[in-house]
């Protein structure tokens, strides 16, 4: 999309936004007669340096006004009110889909908000605070605003924690460590700080045995003196509750696991009937059921097991056990079934079943596309085919396949080929644990990664040239159970590029030694990891998924050439006319990359946020290279970068690119650096709107003669330093997100150029629009 094609949509996209505030009638279009809109309700905190804020405050009351955005513009209201009182009218009904009706005023609900914000202060440690309101009523223009005041009086504090454990083993395993409890002296009396220290407690037990142990058995006793606001903290533990499924668990004792039952071929309808399966067999103490298509090996089986019979129940290996099936493709449904079974020779005993269904084995997909060039006809097909379980251990085989082809028309004298061709394809087996040769079967159990082998090869037909790309990988893939952490190490990663044919002169005509690179025959052979952190949540229910701040790291590191370098100086390789060595007649690469991104969101609300971005990296060629591959270099501006600038048009450093073709060819580096502060805001129906501020440049590390002004001295790089500011419009589709964003320059740090035109703007010269998917960070 052109930026004249951007510049239109952006206008028409804004104009939506605007059009509900210009001409929407008053705000109370839709209050019935006799009743008020709730135009604003306000919290006031006595004590503004206390624990209690207004701003968190807002959850507990149970009526709340007509959400506010851009400090103040009641949008969704606004665009309701653009509907007439027809309801037969589809675009009456369509705009009230859109937009969100009054918020009409109850004085019930006020009366039970205030009784929340109460117990949820008292909840707190503030026992004697006190809210009242005041509602000021306008009849004449049906409004009504709401004060909730709030004192809260001095807090209740934790002076001395105790314990009263009857059980001593239990006491010791309370107290075994202490240091991740919630609840500290000199803390406030807090009750949901109270629970979160019995659900901890409670984990921590189940993980040394305790299976029917539950919160419901720790209570709490607070003492106080007369007068005094310090609480003097004890935890007890309670004797089990009669039980009738359990008569025998009278006192709290550890559970042992007697039997482990994998059923691999689960239907409920069977399982009442009491059949598991056809073939039961033993393998390492657990017993495995299957029909007679054993559809996964007894030793796959094995590797995901963390549920040992003989051991004390652990419900840290249950949640292990769910994480390693999860990790099985053919596996589509798991379930783990844990039954008391009863008190032998005075061991309570328990049986696992854990319960498995199997997903399709293959699968197989076909596309077809045209296309139509300027009149020049041509074709697309692809194939996809995957198998689950290729070799009966949820091994998972992926292969597609891809040709296309596009006939050329007009002068093709001097050219090698009349069309353009592409034939791909690729090949992927994923192992779901740890493969790697000559290891013990207990470290691969215990690391729970997943193994990947890759190739891929790409035959590519132009008129001037043609070109051969192959590739191969062997990457691991581990994560935890929550996917907030997680890791990928690509043990080795092969890159080959080779151009067997190409028109008279035509890597002579490319002066460019970055672009010519990409076109000779190069071979990279690399090894690199990849982390990424998270503390985003998954709960799918809206009060559970609500954060306050959400942050996100991603940090990679990769080397490549070192391992082909020592083999070269070590046999004695000869070295070319340029002291570089060679494999399979190619020269190849050797350089070590690192870069990191973090970005961290913080969320006023469910609708507006404000984010912020840092990215750096940095990447050195040595010993058989003087300049990095092109595609592992760094580049700035674009969509996700300093959105003044389009992709590939900034630096590095301080250069300028006189050729507007080939400026991307130059505009690459060894060093980035990216900063980006952005407030994001929920209008209304699936508009969002962004406001930026961005800022960053790329380097290069030696003073290339085709970059002039791009090597990086610490000394003058922040001079380099471009920033940009701008607005963009959202489509928030749940699934997907569409971005428009403009940019504009505001510090330009190129040669030759307007350094500030943030103080003598010029709309044609410093704009730049971009249309992306997803948020930039």
């Amino acid at each position: 999309m052109n930026a004249r094609k951007l510049h239109f949509v952006l206008v028409v996209a804004l104009a939506m936004v605007l059009l509900p505030v210009v001409f929407s009638c008053s705000s109370t279009k839709h209050v019935p007669d006799g009743k008020l809109l709730l135009d604003k309700v306000k919290i006031n905190v006595d004590d503004k340096t206390s624990g209690a804020q207004s701003s968190d405050l807002v959850n507990y009351l149970r009526q709340s006004e007509n959400h506010k955005v851009l400090g103040g513009l009641k949008l969704q209201l606004a665009f309701y009110n653009l509907s007439g009182k027809d309801s037969s009218s589809w675009f009456n009904r369509w705009i009230q889909r859109v937009g969100t009706p009054p918020v009409i005023y109850d004085s019930t609900l006020t009366a039970s908000s205030a009784l929340q914000l109460h117990t949820a202060l008292k909840n707190k440690g503030y026992m004697n605070n006190v809210v009242d309101y005041d509602v000021v009523a306008d009849s004449a223009h049906k409004k009504a605003k709401v004060n909730y005041n709030i004192t809260l009086g001095s807090p209740y504090y934790i002076s001395s924690i105790g314990y009263d454990i009857a059980n001593d083993t239990l006491r010791d395993i309370i107290l075994e460590d202490t240091t991740g409890y919630p609840v500290k002296v000199g803390g406030l009396f807090d009750r949901n700080k109270l629970d979160a220290w019995r659900q901890l407690i409670t984990e921590k037990l189940r993980n040394h045995g305790y299976y029917a142990f539950n919160k419901e058995y720790i209570t709490f006793t607070a003492d106080t003196a007369a007068g005094s606001h310090a609480i003097d903290v004890t935890l007890n533990t309670r004797e089990p509750y009669r039980n009738e499924r359990m008569p025998y668990y009278t006192s709290h004792k550890p559970f042992y696991v007697r039997n482990v039952t994998y059923v691999t071929n689960y239907d409920p309808v069977l399982m009442q009937n009491g059949y598991f399966g056809a073939d039961t067999l033993t393998y390492n103490n657990i017993t495995i059921m299957q029909d007679a298509d054993k559809y996964l090996h007894s030793n796959v089986i094995d590797e995901c097991n963390y549920i040992e019979p003989g051991s004390l129940y652990n419900a840290e290996d249950v949640n292990r056990t769910y994480k390693a099936l999860g990790r099985l493709n053919i596996v589509k449904f798991i379930n783990i079934d844990i039954q008391p079974v009863g008190e032998f020779d005075g061991k309570i005993l328990l049986d696992a079943y854990v319960l498995l269904s199997r997903d399709k084995s293959q699968s197989f997909s076909v596309s077809l596309e045209g296309t139509n060039s300027e009149g020049d006809l041509g074709f697309g097909l692809g194939m996809d085919y995957r198998h689950r379980n290729v070799f009966k251990g949820s091994e998972s085989l992926n292969a597609k396949f891809k040709m296309s082809y596009e006939s050329l028309s007009g002068d093709l004298s001097g050219l090698i080929n009349n069309n353009y061709s592409e034939y791909s394809g690729e090949l992927g087996l994923n192992f779901p644990k740890f493969k790697f040769p000559l290891l013990k079967s207990d470290f691969k159990k215990k690391i729970q990664a997943s193994t990947e082998l890759t190739t891929s090869f790409n035959y590519q037909e132009r008129p001037e040239y043609t070109r051969i790309i192959a590739g191969a990988g062997w990457r691991y893939h581990w994560t935890d159970r929550n996917q907030q952490r997680r890791h990928t190490f690509n043990l080795l990663d092969l890159n080959y590029v080779y151009l067997p044919k190409s028109r008279s002169h035509f890597l002579d005509s490319i002066t460019n030694p970055l672009l010519r690179y990409s076109y000779e025959d190069h071979f990279i052979m690399r090894m690199g990891y990849n982390f990424y952190l998270t503390n985003k949540r998954t709960n799918t229910l809206l009060s559970q998924n609500f954060q306050r701040n959400v942050y996100t790291l991603r940090a990679n590191a990769e080397t490549a050439g070192n391992v082909l370098y020592a083999i070269s100086s070590v046999v004695g390789h000869s070295r070319n006319a340029v002291d570089a060595y060679k494999v399979f007649g190619i020269r190849y690469a050797q350089y070590a990359k690192v870069d990191a991104d973090y970005s961290i969101t913080h969320n006023f609300d469910t609708r507006s946020s404000l984010a912020f971005h840092v990215g750096a990296g940095v990447a050195v060629p040595y010993g058989n290279s003087t300049v990095l591959p092109f595609e592992k270099r760094f580049y700035s501006g674009g969509a996700n970068s300093v959105r003044g600038w389009g992709v590939r048009t900034l630096g590095p450093g301080s250069f300028n690119s006189s050729n507007s073709q080939n400026s991307f060819i130059y505009q690459c580096g060894d060093i980035r650096l990216d900063l980006n502060l952005e407030y994001r805001a929920k209008l209304f129906w699936v508009i969002e709107l962004g406001a930026f501020i961005d800022a960053g440049n790329i380097w290069t590390i030696r003073d290339y003669e085709d970059q002039p002004g791009g090597v990086f001295k610490f000394n003058k790089f922040y001079e380099q330093i471009a920033m940009a500011y701008g607005l963009g419009l959202r489509l928030d589709f749940t699934y997907f997100l569409l971005r428009i964003d403009m940019g504009m320059k505001a510090h330009n740090p190129v040669s030759g150029q307007e350094h500030w035109p943030l103080f003598s703007p010029k709309f044609k010269r410093d704009s730049e629009f971009h249309f992306s998917v997803g948020y930039p960070f």
